[in-house]
């Protein structure tokens, strides 16, 4: 199994519907995937200063899912236009579970 994890912090200018509709379009990617066998993404709760603003955190089957998932064409689209507009910085890892 992969889990993939990414963290990003948005820009100063980023507005609150801009960072919600990035989660509302990633939570609707689950269905159009196989190999998915847990999917969460949610902004920071505030707990601590200094974290990342927003995390994406998903349990695959195996490689070839989880590459399924990053080269689908509606992931791809939501990168380009609700990600990318308002990310100031991105950071991720995938391992093996």
């Amino acid at each position: 199994m992969i889990r993939h994890v990414v963290l990003f912090t948005w820009t100063a200018e980023a507005t609150a519907q801009q960072q919600a509709l990035v989660a509302t379009e990633l939570r609707a990617l689950r269905p159009l995937l196989t190999g998915v066998r847990a999917y969460h993404v949610g902004p920071d709760a505030g707990l601590a200063d200094g974290n990342y603003d927003f995390a994406v955190v998903g349990d695959f089957d195996d490689a070839a899912s989880y590459l399924a998932y990053r080269d689908h064409p509606a992931h791809r689209a939501i990168i380009e236009q609700t990600v990318l507009p308002i990310v100031a910085e991105r950071v991720s890892i995938q391992y093996e579970l």
